[in-house]
């Protein structure tokens, strides 16, 4: 049985190797998810969202290969982050962070699977935050990525030099939240070898035009 991974079919997305930011096209793709907000080193509701989103995940791919059978590797976590003001990721105010966690499924996982694959997780873990996982479809189109390399309260400068420089020299604006593929398990990497994909949508500006 073959197994559909998308890091192999996305290598683009999930295994860049540029480390300053370059444009790549993001093509529509199916996750699961939940929402929250605050620092994700002290918050509860995000380590409960991480563990509820991996939970349906393993559920879901169990559940595909008994009822379909076809067979996926479990995608790497992966954020939306947001803020009233974006400068608080430079600044690293993590307080004053919003996210949506996701992991990455398959097209061709039914939206019936999912919801089933919530009910017996939610049966087998009885973990709160499986009610609050969403199913939500995604089509960035253009953004600006690099690879990060290193701790993730080092990606500030990066981040900066994609709002300070990187959009203005040419001629984009941002169209939608920081988005960040998390290649690396923080437990057992050190944290100078980190890997983290950067993603930023981003649209010719209108000025600029």
């Amino acid at each position: 049985m073959d197994r559909y991974d998308v890091k192999r079919d996305l290598k683009h997305l999930y295994a860049p190797k540029n480390t300053d930011w370059a444009l790549v096209d993001v093509p529509p793709q199916r996750f699961i998810a939940v929402d929250g907000r605050g620092d994700p080193n002290t918050s509860a509701a995000y380590a409960g969202a991480v563990e509820a989103l991996y939970s349906v995940a393993y559920t879901a791919k169990f559940a595909a290969k008994r009822t379909l059978g076809r067979d996926f590797v479990v995608a790497p976590l992966e954020g939306l982050w947001w803020a009233d003001d974006p400068r608080v990721f430079i600044t690293r105010d993590k307080d004053a962070w919003r996210w949506r966690m996701l992991i990455c499924l398959p097209a061709w996982v039914p939206d019936g699977l999912v919801e089933d694959a919530k009910a017996a997780a939610q049966d087998k873990k009885g973990l709160p935050a499986i009610a609050d996982v969403l199913r939500v479809d995604l089509h960035e189109g253009t953004g600006a990525q690099l690879l990060h390399i290193g701790p993730y309260d080092d990606e500030g400068p990066a981040l900066a030099r994609l709002h300070d420089e990187y959009l203005a020299a040419n001629g984009l604006r941002m169209t939608g939240h920081h988005h960040e593929v998390y290649l690396s398990d923080p437990r057992r990497t050190a944290p100078a070898r980190l890997k983290t994909v950067l993603r930023q949508p981003v649209a010719p500006d209108a000025q600029e035009a």
